[in-house]
């Protein structure tokens, strides 16, 4: 594994305690471009108590269950084994039913390595979540393609940032990085996510996740037009 793709373990996380703070913008992102959720899934109203104060997010996972992402390129599915990764599922699960990832911005892509998503478009949510920090879980399965984890920057920093493995990076495996579910259909969806900007900043020329954290949607509509983004996700009946 690449050392510079090995960098996002410390940027991951912390890297919007020493960012400035930004002018705002006119720009507004918002749940208005979610797409309708279909038949075959449970509604994702949002739960804005829960979004604003992860404590009461406490519900135990199934044993097993699939999430259906919605997303600006297409739909995928992924299956979640708690048994992989339990409180790193159990997170998972309360965020998905509490209607987190609506309008969320895949915000760091780089090919053949993975992509990064999770900080919330709204930035009092974002920094409800930031310290909402989960206890690691045992490493049971590889980071192999398609497999998801979460971002961390240590030993049990893990809160709401994910990413899916495009290439085998089994070197995060000893790492402490922890899957807990897999990509069942549509990962042809999530190779196709944009990755023009690649790294961000300041190694590349994507967004400044210091700066994601503070203005959201807003900053990365505007200064990242061809950025792509989940509409929805559901559990699946």
């Amino acid at each position: 594994m690449n050392i510079r793709n090995l960098a996002f373990i410390a940027a991951a996380v912390f890297s919007v305690s020493c960012a400035p703070k930004a002018p705002e913008t006119s720009q507004t992102g918002g749940a208005a471009t979610a797409a309708a959720v279909t038949a075959d899934t449970k509604e994702t109203n949002q739960n804005m108590d829960i979004l604003k104060d992860p404590s009461k997010a406490t519900e135990k996972a199934p044993e097993t269950f699939k999430v259906k992402f919605n997303t600006t390129k297409g739909d995928f599915t992924l299956e979640v084994t708690r048994a992989w990764s339990p409180l790193g599922a159990d997170r998972f699960y309360n965020l998905v039913k509490a209607g987190y990832f609506t309008d969320i911005a895949f915000f760091r892509v780089i090919e053949g390595f993975m992509v990064q998503f999770g900080i919330h478009g709204t930035p009092e949510i974002a920094s409800a979540w930031k310290g909402a920090r989960i206890q690691d879980d045992p490493v049971k399965q590889s980071n192999a393609p398609g497999y998801i984890s979460y971002a961390m920057a240590g030993p049990n920093t893990r809160t709401t940032q994910l990413f899916i493995n495009f290439g085998n990076n089994a070197s995060l495996d000893s790492m402490g990085f922890s899957p807990f579910g897999k990509i069942v259909d549509g990962m042809s969806v999530v190779n196709s996510i944009y990755s023009g900007y690649g790294e961000g900043a300041p190694r590349g020329m994507g967004p400044d996740q210091g700066l994601v954290q503070l203005q959201g949607n807003a900053y990365l509509k505007k200064d990242f037009p061809k950025m792509d983004y989940i509409r929805s996700a559901a559990l699946l009946n």
